[in-house]
């Protein structure tokens, strides 16, 4: 059986979200790797919609109906580093 934790908090930091979840495991994760995965996804690379993120169903979505599969919190390490260093994935967004 599955014991997977719910995301609780997200905060934009930069290239990458800090998210902090029920049993107080946090780290920031690089999205990234998400961005290429379907059409459901490619609105992210837009800057100002990927910071729409919210929190719903214990899990991080989007306004679109895009979202990050419950088992975001084993990519988060308990000692909150980052996991998967930020790329520069939005580099035309800075522009």
């Amino acid at each position: 059986m599955w014991d997977l934790n719910d995301v609780t908090e997200t905060e934009y930091k930069g290239d990458c979200c800090r998210v902090v979840f029920d049993d107080g495991t946090s780290g920031d994760v690089d999205f990234s790797q998400y961005l290429d995965r379907g059409p459901v996804f490619a609105p992210l690379h837009d800057l100002s919609f990927f910071q729409q993120a919210r929190i719903e169903g214990g899990t991080i979505s989007w306004p679109n109906g895009a979202d990050i599969a419950p088992d975001l919190s084993e990519q988060v390490e308990q000692t909150g580093q980052t996991v998967n260093p930020p790329a520069q994935h939005r580099a035309k967004d800075r522009a």
